[in-house]
């Protein structure tokens, strides 16, 4: 799972450390690593995801911050640059969350799975904000997914919360059926 930075490039906001927070616990649940795409660490005073998580942690009134602690001590927590003019490589193959998703890049929550399964990088990236991912970076997604199956926008959290417990939800069920 990767959040991409649709907030301000420069400046840390509390906005910033509350997404992080509410999103950890979620990755912890559904067994998601989580990438942070565009957040302007600088500003905050931090260089690594272990000093992302103490600041995020100590600062948010968002749970008790121990989830993104627990994300950065087993390695689950990663940070990069905007992609720039495409993901990087370690990423594997990106999904991009969209409400109108191109016809051609279209995939289904089980099709995400099928590929999860698979010994092959996979993520899926969510944009914050009203304005969710930009255009440049749909463009640039290998597929795209909508999770409600009916082209609702979701608000943030919402779109957080969907997508991670849908695809936690079939990933445990295939798994429960084919064990590894």
């Amino acid at each position: 799972m990767a959040l991409y930075n649709s907030y301000d490039p420069n400046r840390w906001h509390e906005i910033h450390s509350r997404q992080i927070a509410r999103t950890a616990p979620l990755c912890l649940a559904y067994g998601f690593k989580l990438a942070l795409l565009g957040f302007p660490l600088d500003d905050l005073g931090v260089r690594t995801p272990t000093e992302l998580a103490e600041e995020v942690a100590k600062s948010t009134t968002v749970g008790t911050g121990r989830e993104v602690l627990e994300l950065a001590e087993r390695g689950l927590l990663e940070t990069y640059d905007f992609p720039d003019p495409g993901f990087p490589p370690q990423l594997g193959e990106v999904i991009a969350t969209t409400s109108k998703p191109d016809p051609s890049k279209s995939v289904e929550p089980e099709d995400v799975v099928e590929t999860l399964l698979k010994p092959r990088s996979l993520t899926v990236v969510i944009g914050l904000g009203r304005r969710g991912l930009p255009d440049e970076v749909l463009e640039v997604a290998d597929a795209h997914l909508e999770i409600t199956g009916k082209g609702f926008s979701l608000e943030t959290c919402a779109a957080i919360g969907a997508v991670l417990g849908v695809l936690g939800h079939l990933l445990r069920r295939r798994l429960e059926k084919e064990p590894l």
